[in-house]
């Protein structure tokens, strides 16, 4: 089959439960920036393998989990039937999950002292780039929930998200030995 369908030409596309909204409607904003999020944490997952890091396992499992979160999403439950609501559910648990992982990096990290930007080396800005494009998904999505049209679950999920790549960012600059730069306020 062609990859082209020319349904959305006229600038309309459906949602998984069969329903055609704009494109330019909230779900599919969503749907986009979380799909933004999955090739950030790419290439993130990708500089950071070719450094050695055995974290690349969580990114591949966050890149499915972005998955299941679009499938949430692209199922507005306001038209949802059940069978669809079977197959997109998202639970609390890879949110469980996350927290998990956050702490058991964040143990292995020194305390912040100051706003750190984006930086300590490639794979490290990767994963801070990952975080912010995870930081607008989040704001995407929060409408969506708060309309009831998403699960509770996927907005807690973006925001353990972010604090994850957060985390991991620091620690993939601390085992690569990078510098970690520090904002200085401007004497402009």
């Amino acid at each position: 089959p062609k990859i082209y369908t020319k349904t959305g030409d006229k600038g309309f596309s459906s949602t998984y439960t069969g329903e055609r909204r704009s494109k330019d409607d909230q779900v599919f904003e969503a749907l986009g920036t979380t799909d933004e999020l999955s090739s950030a944490v790419g290439v993130a997952s990708e500089l950071s393998q070719e450094s050695g890091h055995t974290f690349v396992e969580q990114l591949h499992k966050i890149q499915c989990m972005l998955q299941d979160v679009g499938s949430n999403i692209a199922t507005p439950l306001s038209s949802a039937r059940e069978a669809h609501l079977k197959r997109t559910s998202f639970s609390e648990k890879p949110v469980l999950e996350l927290e998990q992982w956050i702490d058991k990096y964040s143990d292995q990290l020194p305390p912040l002292t100051a706003f750190i930007l984006p930086s300590g080396g490639k794979s490290s800005a990767a994963l801070h780039f990952s975080r912010a494009v995870c930081r607008r998904a989040e704001r995407c999505v929060v409408p969506l929930v708060q309309a009831g049209e998403a699960d509770a679950n996927v907005a807690k999920y973006l925001n353990r998200l972010s604090d994850f790549l957060f985390i991991l960012a620091r620690y993939a600059a601390m085992k690569e030995g990078k510098e970690e730069k520090i904002y200085t306020k401007s004497e402009a």
